[in-house]
């Protein structure tokens, strides 16, 4: 069982003054944080769904920086290698809805060709979006029981950060790709929804990683909630969450990201095999980052709460490195 405190009741993120809410920092086994920001500048809030199928993985964003809004769209074709996607920023992010209670309300991006419209109900999740060369239409339904981890980071109490981290999520409905409709069937694809609401600080440094089959997914993390008490590491079995508090090692080689990754802790071993790498680069002197995520497969294990080791062969998914300035 992990160190954290669990919370059980909703709760705000924030004191009236904008400082984290004490009584908010711990964990959730679905969203009972309202991210209540203030200020202006450091508050960073996104969206961002992973979609695997057999044929394809997609992933998409909706962001509001502040002073920027930076939203995205990509799509890859498993088969082929081939990338599809667009990515556009649009100045103080003008336009962007972001509700402040993860999986309650609608989120809408627009700019430079790219929409992205998400409703969330209690039932479950539906995404459209279009760029160019694809449009996507999909339905993300909430299994009863179903369990995400909500995780909040205090570096500080002006800093800080509240993530939801929604692993393995029936996914169903269409993608089109330049003119080709792919249908999506919730019986081999799985979706995964990064929520995120906080004031972080300039320069921050994370890796992810985020792999989900039947009945089985895992979610691990690293680097930026090193040192706070908090990790956002959890394993999910039937879809329900099995928390794991202990920091992990990361392994990697920042030469070559196609080698083999391993994470590894006190409930947790893990091999990563990633079979391609997304590049994402920006540098506009102030701001700037730098992220390597690599799709790939899982082995090893996680231990479970009862102590049984769960084995993760054949997941699908991601481990990323991401750097910013921001």
């Amino acid at each position: 069982m992990t160190h954290e405190k669990e919370i059980v009741e909703p709760v705000d993120l924030c004191l009236p003054d904008g400082r984290l809410n004490p009584a908010a920092v711990g964990w959730t086994r679905r969203p009972l944080h309202r991210a209540n920001l203030r200020g202006w500048g450091r508050a960073k809030r996104w969206e961002y769904w992973g979609i695997v199928t057999p044929t394809h993985i997609v992933g998409l964003v909706a962001s509001s920086l502040d002073y920027a809004g930076v939203h995205g769209v990509y799509v890859l074709d498993r088969a082929t290698k081939v990338e599809t996607g667009t990515d556009v920023v649009v100045p103080f992010a003008r336009g962007v809805v972001m509700p402040p209670v993860s999986g309650a309300g609608a989120v809408c991006a627009r700019g430079g060709g790219l929409s992205i419209d998400i409703d969330q109900t209690i039932e479950g999740s539906t995404i459209r979006a279009t760029a160019p060369g694809i449009e996507i239409d999909l339905v993300v339904p909430l299994p009863p029981g179903h369990e995400s981890l909500g995780v909040v980071v205090p570096w500080s109490t002006r800093r800080f950060q509240y993530t939801v981290k929604d692993v393995g999520r029936p996914v169903r409905g269409s993608l089109r790709v330049n003119g080709t409709t792919h249908l999506v069937d919730e019986r081999d694809s799985f979706a995964v929804l990064d929520h995120g609401r906080g004031k972080w600080p300039y320069a921050i440094t994370w890796n992810w990683a985020a792999g989900s089959g039947p009945d089985v997914s895992i979610q691990l993390g690293g680097k930026w909630t090193d040192g706070t008490g908090s990790t956002e590491n959890a394993l999910f079995v039937g879809g329900r969450l099995h928390k794991l508090g202990a920091e992990l090692r990361w392994s990697y080689d920042r030469r070559d990201w196609l080698r083999p990754w391993r994470i590894s802790g006190d409930r947790v071993a893990v091999e990563f095999h990633p079979f391609h790498e997304k590049v994402s680069h920006t540098n506009l002197g102030v701001v700037a980052s730098e992220t390597h995520q690599c799709f790939g497969h899982f082995s090893g294990w996680a231990q479970a709460d009862d102590g049984e080791r769960v084995a993760l062969d054949g997941l699908v998914g991601w481990a990323e490195e991401a750097q910013n300035r921001w």
